[in-house]
C-alpha cells in the first residue's frame, strides 16, 4: 500500500506524470469544466471532500510555484484565501500568486491537464496549481 498521505490513484497519477509548468485545477462543487479537460471528480456529498483538506493532500506531493486565483475571493471567501495561504506556508512553499477575474480564470482552466472538484460549496473556492520543480 502507498506510504504517502495522498491515496486517489488517478489524482496521484495526474500529479506524477505533470512537467514544470504545467498545471492542475482544484476547484469547487459549481465550477464549470471544460469538456476535453480530464475531470477527477471527488465531490461526495456538499462540502465533502473541503477544498482546503484536498489542497493540503495534493501539497504533499506536488511542488507549486504558482497559482492562479480569480480576485474576487477577496470580496466575497477572504477567510479560505487566508487558509489556503497558509497551507502553501505549512508545506513550505510561497507560490507566485496571479489574480484574474473570474470569467478569465474559467477560460484559463481550459489549459489544465486535469480539473479536481471538490464538494466544496463556498464561492470562488478553486486555484490552478502551476507545477514547479523540486531541484
Amino acid at each position: 500500500m502507498k506510504r504517502t498521505r495522498l491515496l486517489n490513484s488517478e489524482l496521484s497519477y495526474e500529479i506524477s506524470r505533470i512537467g514544470h509548468t504545467a498545471s492542475i485545477t482544484l476547484c469547487d462543487a459549481g465550477l464549470p469544466i471544460p469538456s476535453g479537460v480530464k475531470r477527477i471528480d471527488l465531490a461526495i456529498e456538499e462540502g465533502y471532500p473541503t477544498f482546503l483538506r484536498t489542497l493540503d493532500a495534493i501539497l504533499s506531493e506536488l511542488k507549486v510555484e504558482e497559482i492562479v486565483i480569480a480576485s474576487e475571493i477577496h470580496d466575497h471567501n477572504q477567510v479560505l484565501f487566508e487558509q489556503m495561504m497558509k497551507l502553501f506556508e505549512a508545506h513550505r512553499m510561497a507560490p507566485k500568486i496571479t489574480e484574474v477575474s473570474h470569467v478569465k480564470f474559467k477560460q484559463r482552466t481550459q489549459a489544465s491537464e486535469a480539473i479536481v472538484r471538490t464538494g466544496e460549496c463556498t464561492p470562488y473556492a478553486n486555484v490552478i496549481l502551476k507545477s514547479g520543480v523540486v531541484f
